[in-house]
């Protein structure tokens, strides 16, 4: 059984609306379907404003979606009352994108890491101080470092603190949101490799949120591709990225800089106008397409 089943998700936000209007639905998730097994890294994927970022936030309830199913260990998330569903977030956190705007400024490094601990009621004041120094020093940095504040740290140290944040209470599942995307390239193959590493030892499950396909590719087992709030295509990484079949997943593949210089350009386009709704449907073995 899946460890994360998400079913029929759909969020609407309104839009333009006030003391005399009623203001415009405006779909943002729209019947996403997609099941994550324990231990893998399932990617979520497409370009700025497909729904990937609002899909993440609706599986936590950060944003209430409208309607839908959302499984956590056969818990069905939704339908959870706001006692029961604070103590299941202990199991599944979330890493923000920005590592400047994600942590307060006016607390340091310990006391951010210390923040999920005193929320949930977990150990006394020293065991909350030994918990934040362990962990930051799980994600390579200095015990010298717990006092300094944000402000302080790099754009890779600051997203190692929100990490740390995030491993505070053991969860199991993890929404990693871009977690590498305002970081500098020299500094994204660290925090990926930590990601991996962590993933091994303390027996994560990840939902990767990424535009970056290259990343997806090195450290995701599946992908979903999506397009205008609607998944589109979605199956194995391998298969996805050798034999992709639906025209926009073939397009964002395209755009994929090539490795030699001198070779030919393949970037190809996609016409939303083609983009006909049509359902999922199985076109090699666990590999679904929109055609």
């Amino acid at each position: 059984m899946a460890l994360v089943e998400v079913t029929h998700l759909v969020k609407r936000f309104l839009r333009g609306r006030g003391l005399f209007t009623r203001g415009t639905a405006v779909t943002a998730v729209n019947d996403v379907t997609f099941a994550i097994e324990a231990g893998d890294t399932f990617g979520l994927v497409g370009e700025s404003g497909s729904g990937k970022t609002t899909t993440g936030r609706c599986m936590l309830r950060l944003v209430e979606p409208t309607s839908g199913s959302v499984r956590f260990r056969d818990t069905e998330i939704l339908a959870l009352p706001a006692g029961p569903l604070r103590a299941l977030r202990r199991d599944m956190q979330i890493m923000f994108q920005d590592p400047y705007s994600s942590l307060n400024p006016r607390m340091n490094a310990r006391q951010i890491v210390e923040e999920p601990l005193a929320v949930h009621g977990v150990g006394s004041r020293s065991d909350r101080a030994n918990r934040a120094s362990e962990l930051l020093q799980l994600v390579g940095l200095a015990i010298g470092q717990l006092e300094h504040y944000p402000h302080q740290f790099s754009g890779g140290q600051r997203q190692r603190i929100n990490l740390a944040r995030a491993l505070a209470l053991h969860p199991s599942f993890l929404i990693l949101d871009e977690p590498v995307s305002a970081l500098d390239v020299s500094i994204q193959g660290q925090i990926i490799n930590l990601l991996l590493d962590l993933q091994e030892r303390l027996s994560l499950t990840y939902l990767f949120i990424a535009h970056d396909l290259r990343l997806v590719r090195q450290v995701c087992n599946r992908v979903a591709v999506m397009y205008r709030g609607t998944i589109v295509e979605t199956g194995p990484t391998a298969s996805i990225f050798s034999g992709p079949v639906h025209p926009y997943t073939r397009a964002l593949l395209s755009a994929i800089p090539q490795t030699d210089p001198d070779a030919p350009s393949q970037r190809m386009t996609f016409d939303p106008a083609t983009a006909a709704r049509v359902a999922l449907r199985e076109v090699r073995r666990g590999h679904w397409a929109a055609v």
